[in-house]
């Protein structure tokens, strides 16, 4: 069933061998009732030494090797013995190792069924938690109160508020909703489901409530943006900790208030409350998006005194913190000595060398991290390169190719341009979304081919096709990158796209952003008063009233897992 290195099996032998059962060299004469207690006595002992291997498991690697040791044993058959492994399985995360070994028990008890559960709800299949539940229940399943939390965890991660009222009713059913392990989860479900009703329900309906009760709900309603009741609720609580601070702090910060965020965190240091990794990227964010360089700085002070450990989040997010605030030698000095990086902190340093530095340093940059997936005739293995490992490379996505092109639109890089978009396109397969055109638009305009300006503009996907608004937003951000000389030439090229197609949503932003980069807020006004009265809607999300304040985040690296959130203000750019 699993595989066994016969090392590790001779070491787990040696280990249980080397504490033997002591046995009398003097023949027992006792009568046969005391020599069954031994003999019994004897094998409980070795039994508990041969599980004890379990306490020793660090990965699923160490656990495969353990499981086929107890399988050669014979103890693997035991249900006692193959739940342990399956609670260590759940444990893991490994929610394919988890069913099998699930599956190999004869009379799988209620432990073993919450087990599964818990393995659904940390994976990255948290949909398949809900079929697996009533499934059980149908094979005569009884549930209890440390069944619903995961399960509602799972209702949280799919944003199925539908589910978590099933499971809500099942908990009131089976005689659990007033257990307050179970009541927690249900606000938390509730709040990041946006059933802000539902989660105060519940909370107001609580007869004994803890600190996360208190902190379940403040973070409902943060999410939703209501800060006004979130900081009403944050005053009353009966007691704080370092999580409750950061709700707020990342609430401000999510509602456009990076000042708040400061000085929130101010009183929690004067509250005497120490922050951890969490605390410091969120008012390190805050700093970036207000441009604070010297509150910047001493928070970077505070990392340093407090000796919180350097790590590839807090690292990734002091380069953008300086690089927004126009110190991107200090942020390279930071990225020259991390010891790991992943994409998320390459595209930083790119974006800040490109963007808000000298952008020949970040071309430079760039082609080192594809120089370990290329093969010595300069041609690029796509397959090659996944994880940077003894010098491999990384492959680029969307965002370190934007970084790119504005750097070749901001030195007139013509050629590079093209050939660097063409590689995007041809070699790494990436769809060009709304930042790419614009940069590329810079780049032509720059070089004075205003026509393939235009054209390329003209290609920009339509509002049906897939096109995140997030995207979209870029070309405000891009301040540094924008049309060479007066105004009127992007105003001329957005115009004249609108004239051609005037339900294209897509010619609409370009306007709207040309004059935005220009700091024009009552031609802003009036292209949006011109939207309303030709019925054009605008996507969801994606509001441009007040562009000053705007709030665009964007992802850094692809994977969630192992990247990032990084959040930009259009402002801070504008002022840059």
């Amino acid at each position: 069933m699993a595989r066994i290195y016969i090392r590790e099996l001779f070491r787990f032998r040696t280990t249980i061998l080397s504490h033997p059962t002591i046995v009398s060299s003097t023949p027992n004469i006792s009568s046969s009732s005391s020599f069954c207690t031994s003999t019994g006595d004897r094998r409980i002992s070795s039994c508990n030494s041969r599980l004890a291997v379990l306490k020793s498991c660090r990965n699923m690697r160490h656990l495969s090797q353990i499981q086929a040791y107890l399988i050669i044993c014979g103890l693997f058959r035991r249900p006692f013995v193959a739940s342990k492994v399956l609670k260590l399985s759940a444990g893991f995360a490994d929610v394919d190792y988890t069913i099998l070994i699930f599956r190999s028990i004869d009379l799988p008890d209620t432990v073993c069924v919450n087990a599964v559960i818990k393995a659904y709800s940390v994976s990255s299949v948290a949909h398949q938690a809900p079929v697996f539940y009533f499934e059980m229940l149908r094979n005569g399943f009884l549930c209890n109160s440390f069944t619903f939390p995961p399960l509602f965890s799972c209702c949280r991660k799919m944003g199925c508020v539908e589910y978590g009222e099933k499971f809500h009713g099942q908990a009131i059913k089976n005689g659990v909703d007033s257990v307050l392990d179970v009541q927690n989860s249900m606000i938390h479900m509730y709040g990041c489901c946006g059933a802000i009703e539902c989660a105060e329900k519940v909370f107001g309906e609580m007869s004994v409530r803890d600190l996360v009760s208190w902190n379940s709900i403040t973070d409902a309603y943060a999410n939703l943006g209501h800060l006004d009741v979130a900081h009403r609720l944050f005053d009353v609580m009966p007691d704080r900790n370092v999580i409750s601070w950061n709700i707020m702090i990342g609430g401000y910060l999510k509602g456009g208030n990076p000042g708040c965020a400061l000085k929130l965190f101010r009183e929690m240091a004067k509250a005497g409350v120490r922050g951890g990794e969490t605390t410091i990227v969120s008012v390190l964010t805050a700093c970036r998006r207000s441009a604070r360089l010297k509150e910047g700085r001493s928070v970077h002070g505070v990392l340093i005194r407090t000796f919180l450990k350097s790590n590839l989040f807090l690292d990734t997010s002091l380069i953008d913190m300086y690089s927004k605030c126009a110190r991107v030698d200090i942020a390279r000095v930071i990225y020259d000595r991390m010891t790991k990086r992943n994409i998320v902190c390459w595209n930083a340093m790119i974006l800040g060398h490109c963007i808000h530095g000298n952008p020949e340093d970040g071309l430079k940059l760039f082609e080192e991290m594809v120089a370990g997936i290329q093969s010595e005739d300069g041609v690029i293995n796509t397959e090659k390169g996944i994880k940077r490992i003894e010098g491999q490379g990384l492959i680029p996505d969307e965002i370190t190719f934007i970084g790119v092109l504005c750097a070749c639109a901001r030195q007139e890089l013509l050629a590079e341009g093209r050939n660097y978009y063409s590689q995007m396109i041809d070699t790494f397969h990436i769809k060009p979304n709304f930042a790419h055109y614009w940069c590329m638009a810079n780049l032509f305009v720059g070089a004075g081919l205003v026509q393939e300006a235009e054209e390329i503009l003209r290609r920009m996907p339509e509002e049906g096709e897939d096109l995140s608004w997030e995207s979209s937003f870029w070309a405000g951000l891009l301040s540094s990158c924008r049309f060479q000389g007066e105004v009127f030439l992007g105003e001329k090229i957005a115009t004249y796209l609108i004239e051609s197609e005037p339900r294209n949503l897509s010619y609409y932003r370009l306007l709207l952003n040309v004059y935005a980069v220009a700091g024009r807020w009552e031609d802003v006004v009036r292209v949006k008063e011109m939207m309303k009265n030709r019925g054009i809607k605008q996507m969801p999300g994606c509001s441009l009233a007040d562009l000053k304040q705007i709030v665009h985040e964007f992802k850094l690296g692809e994977k969630w897992k192992e990247g990032v959130e990084v959040n930009t203000v259009t402002g801070e750019l504008l002022q840059s």
